[in-house]
């Protein structure tokens, strides 16, 4: 088929390459599992850099509220981003895909923890959203409700990024390692990933802009009316 090509993933476990159905545009969807781990390191490590400056926002929130709002709702396109790319992962380790199961399911501890993390991540992110949209007066359950799935998100992100730590730069250089392996592998898919994470990127920026106007109920003066007491 024009425009297609067969794809040699090599498979560590067993110590020879295996080959896997021919790829339309490898450019873009190609990479195999490999392309996947390293997507999914690339947007964990941005998550990483963004999820620091918030932490910084928090520390002085009524001078950065506006950081930290827009900077939250930037940040639900890259975290939507990777949830796909280790749902995929699942998805196809689950469904008996022979390069992802070549490839192993992450370790148990790590797998024990992605459901609480996904579902504070949720938590995190709409109590958020619905803080910024019922505004100060009327912050009470919406606010205990977003710093509570906070406290749990930040004590099981910490576990998961100090899980995956180790082997963080081979994630980063994931795709390079397989065609080190196997030079005559194709289908990078590098303008593929680049896409996938700039239009993450893009998403959230557009999503914090259209949300912009309703900043206005925590940036405005007396919207932490008892900061004016100490």
């Amino acid at each position: 088929m024009a425009g297609s090509k067969t794809n040699p993933v090599f498979d560590r476990k067993n110590g020879s390459a295996t080959t896997t159905r021919p790829t339309r545009w490898p450019a873009l969807l190609g990479g195999g599992s490999a392309g996947n781990e390293e997507l999914t390191a690339v947007t964990g490590v941005l998550l990483i850099g963004l999820s620091a400056v918030i932490g910084v926002t928090i520390l002085r929130i009524h001078q950065l509220i506006w950081l930290h709002l827009f900077l939250g709702l930037l940040l639900i396109g890259p975290v939507l981003l990777k949830m796909a790319t280790t749902g995929y992962r699942f998805a196809r380790y689950y469904t008996r895909s022979a390069i992802y199961r070549a490839k192993g399911p992450p370790a148990a501890a790590l797998r024990a923890l992605a459901p609480v993390l996904v579902a504070s991540t949720v938590v995190v992110f709409a109590s958020g959203i619905v803080l910024m949209l019922v505004g100060p007066g009327r912050r009470g359950t919406p606010l205990l409700i977003h710093k509570a799935s906070f406290i749990i998100w930040l004590g099981v992100t910490g576990l998961h990024v100090l899980g995956h730590l180790p082997g963080l730069g081979r994630s980063l250089t994931a795709v390079s390692l397989v065609r080190s392996d196997t030079p005559s592998a194709s289908g990078t898919g590098t303008a593929g990933r680049w896409i996938a994470l700039t239009g993450a990127i893009v998403g959230g920026v557009v999503l914090a802009m259209a949300l912009l106007p309703h900043f206005s109920l925590w940036t405005a003066r007396g919207a932490f009316p008892h900061h004016g007491h100490h």
